[in-house]
């Protein structure tokens, strides 16, 4: 190429990657893994257009930075999920790009051996290795998209996506989730406001071209047929928490004024928590009781979760972090995890069965 002092005046270096192909072939998907992920889409789906009355429930770790205290969660949440199967959908959040408000650690893919030595086809090979993995076990997969080149590499590992509050409004990601092949939660924007998700919902179900990357890495336009299946996930923002009656409300006359789905999921972590992670557990419970006294269109709830509760700082010596302990958001433990997800099964279940009794009944 010819040398311009007019182009790239900041850029240090430029490194080869893997292609999608390449990493695909590298780290094969089995048919059994395959009927896992697209059962898990099936059931999102069937939940989202009313076919299917069970809770969805994302519960997992903010972020992903050690891939065996990861299966060892992956393997609990297979044991309960089978068991609480038949009222609760349990989908396992599987983040590996974290959004920066400023600067920081940006997931597993970036920097999957925490000490800024930036070996992304690492971190996209062991992101792959990981989802296949839990896919074994039997688990739904779910994980924010944030960089548009990232699906190409991981997606067909994935049940259900989201787009966050610090992207909900970027075209560049509306684009992208229009040809994503899973359910997609687009979030509130961070300071709280709904109208900015409802948009990206319109926006994403319809067809659009824009610029991408093939599956051989190929610079190609992407044309996409738009995607049927966004949502609205409240997490509340700056304003304060939107997880209350009065909110759900309002979003939800936001979402049929722009005639969009009114199903919604609400994250009990972020601004519904005030980052405390010691009150996801009351979100959780005011969502879960707003369903019970009839808000179908409440569709579930996310949490933040972890083997071990709260969090801790990355510093120099990656050896030296504690077990299963979040090194983003802080989150509940796998304990307080497990009761609450146990006390939305009891609670759905006792209405089921005076929703019978009242009907024999009568």
């Amino acid at each position: 190429m010819q040398k311009s002092s007019a182009r790239d005046v900041n850029i240090e270096s430029t490194t080869p990657l893997i292609t999608p192909i390449e990493l695909v072939n590298r780290v094969p998907m089995t048919p059994e893994v395959e009927a896992t992920v697209l059962s898990g889409r099936k059931q999102i789906r069937a939940i989202l257009n009313g076919e299917d009355d069970r809770l969805l429930m994302i519960a997992g770790p903010c972020s992903i930075h050690d891939e065996r205290a990861a299966l060892d969660y992956a393997g609990r949440l297979a044991r309960l999920a089978k068991e609480l199967s038949d009222r609760l959908l349990i989908v396992m959040r599987v983040y590996f790009e974290k959004p920066r408000t400023t600067v920081g650690w940006k997931g597993l893919i970036y920097d999957p051996d925490l000490n800024d030595t930036f070996d992304i086809e690492s971190g996209l090979t062991r992101a792959r290795e990981l989802l296949r993995n839990i896919g074994e076990l039997g688990v739904y997969a779910g994980t924010e998209f944030l960089d548009p080149i990232v699906p190409q590499y991981i997606a067909g590992f994935v049940s259900w996506s989201t787009i966050g509050a610090r992207t909900t409004e970027s075209q560049t990601h509306r684009l992208m989730a229009s040809g994503l092949s899973m359910p997609v939660g687009f979030k509130n924007g961070t300071d709280g406001n709904a109208q900015i998700a409802v948009d990206a919902m319109v926006s994403a179900r319809s067809s659009h071209s824009f610029l991408g990357l093939d599956h051989e890495g190929r610079t190609a336009v992407i044309n996409t047929t738009g995607n049927p299946d966004g949502h609205l996930v409240l997490r509340g923002g700056k304003s304060g928490p939107n997880f209350g009656m009065e909110a759900i409300e309002a979003a939800k006359a936001q979402l049929r004024k722009s005639g969009v789905r009114s199903q919604l999921l609400v994250d009990c972590s972020h601004g519904n928590s005030n980052k405390d992670h010691t009150r996801q557990s009351t979100a959780f419970k005011d969502v879960v009781s707003q369903r019970l006294a009839g808000n179908t269109d409440i569709i579930g709830c996310m949490v933040e979760s972890n083997i071990n509760p709260g969090n801790q700082k990355l510093g120099d010596d990656p050896s030296a972090l504690e077990y299963g302990v979040s090194i983003t958001d802080a989150c509940i433990g796998w304990d307080e995890t497990e009761t609450l997800l146990r006390w939305a099964h009891e609670a759905m279940d006792e209405k089921a069965r005076v929703s019978t009794a009242d009907a024999a009944g009568s």
